[in-house]
């Protein structure tokens, strides 16, 4: 059965999204373009922490099922004002230094302005520094940003109105390819919450009521692991985390298709579902894979691990080279799509 939703949609506002910045504490612009578009379509509340739940009545109040994606991403904030004019960097999520060499990036102030920079090493010039611009560690101590301004120490940066804590947003260099593969950072979990928005807008047109009540759940500080831990309506019996699943060597995941993850860093998932999301893959000629990621967590697991009682899966689209440069096929959100949908209308 193929499931007759916008695409186009999904994948136009994916790239609004995408555009969008937010990283990991600085995410309100961004939930509030996703709870503005939501509640054309059914109302939208948000926790205490920031998140953003949806609620889609069904026919079964009591066992209820919940979807959730990520809207937060990788990113960092100011973490020293050097007195070279230059700017260190903390980290907010996990990722290599080495991935965002060179990375344009657009620091935002509290008083209202903005300023572009790039991450550099502090030997990037191979002119003066020989061998050692090859060799130096990626690392917070190596790697500083290079502010686009007229700064040469500490106080002219201060007079920019920059500080410490200031938000650093990593231009995420989106670009949707003739082929159908999307590039961009971020896709990791923007590619997702697209997906639900996608559904929400389909039961909506076609005047759906699903088999039990559906929430969509976005959450906004999973990649710092506590993202999904409160706000789940007790009724909730099952949570599947839609986010991106990950291709590499001993891997079997595909940007063209979706994933079932049977485990992660955190364990198996439930059984049950896993079971009832291939049965329903295969009825409804959905391409998916198995796999196991053995550096991997989620919202679903996260959401566990605060004690709430509910079952547990996990899937998403193959994304290259996470939590760096990364890319998807429109073909892997479509299934990933699909099968969520396949699952909130099952009976």
């Amino acid at each position: 059965m193929a499931f007759k939703y916008d695409l186009d949609y999904i994948i136009n506002f994916g790239i609004e999204l995408l555009k969008t910045p937010s990283p990991t504490g600085d995410t309100q612009k961004a939930v509030k373009l996703v709870k503005d578009e939501l509640e054309k379509y059914y109302p939208c509340e948000y926790t205490r922490k920031g998140a953003l739940i949806c609620k889609i009545e069904g026919e079964n109040k009591e066992d209820a099922l919940l979807l959730s994606a990520h809207v937060d991403t990788l990113g960092a904030m100011v973490k020293e004002l050097k007195p070279n004019g230059r700017l260190k960097m903390s980290m907010l999520g996990g990722y290599a230094w080495a991935t965002v060499e060179g990375l344009e990036v657009r620091i935002p102030t509290e008083d209202g302005r903005e300023y572009t920079g790039t991450i550099m090493t502090t030997a990037a010039s191979s002119h003066v520094n020989g061998s050692l611009t090859q060799s130096i560690e990626r690392n917070d101590k190596n790697l500083e940003i290079r502010v686009d301004e007229v700064v040469k120490s500490k106080e002219d940066l201060e007079k920019l109105g920059i500080q410490v804590g200031d938000f650093v947003y990593y231009n995420t260099g989106t670009r949707l390819c003739d082929s159908g593969y999307l590039k961009s950072r971020h896709l990791d979990d923007k590619a997702c919450v697209i997906s639900l928005l996608g559904i929400a807008k389909y039961l909506k047109e076609n005047n759906i009521v699903p088999p039990r009540t559906t929430y969509l759940f976005i959450s906004n500080y999973e990649e710092v692991g506590h993202g999904s831990s409160a706000g789940v309506p007790k009724e909730v019996t099952e949570f599947i985390s839609v986010d991106m699943a990950a291709p590499g060597p001993g891997q079997t995941s595909d940007e063209q298709k979706t994933t079932i993850c049977v485990k992660d860093s955190t364990g198996p998932y439930d059984i049950d579902m896993k079971r009832k999301l291939i049965k329903l893959a295969k009825e409804n000629d959905i391409p998916y894979e198995l796999d196991i990621y053995p550096f991997y967590g989620s919202d679903a697991s996260a959401a566990q691990r605060a004690g709430v009682d509910a079952r547990a899966a996990l899937i998403g689209p193959g994304v290259d080279a996470s939590h760096s440069f990364e890319r998807t096929h429109i073909d892997g959100i479509k299934a990933t799509t699909d099968l969520a949908l396949a699952y909130v209308l099952a009976k």
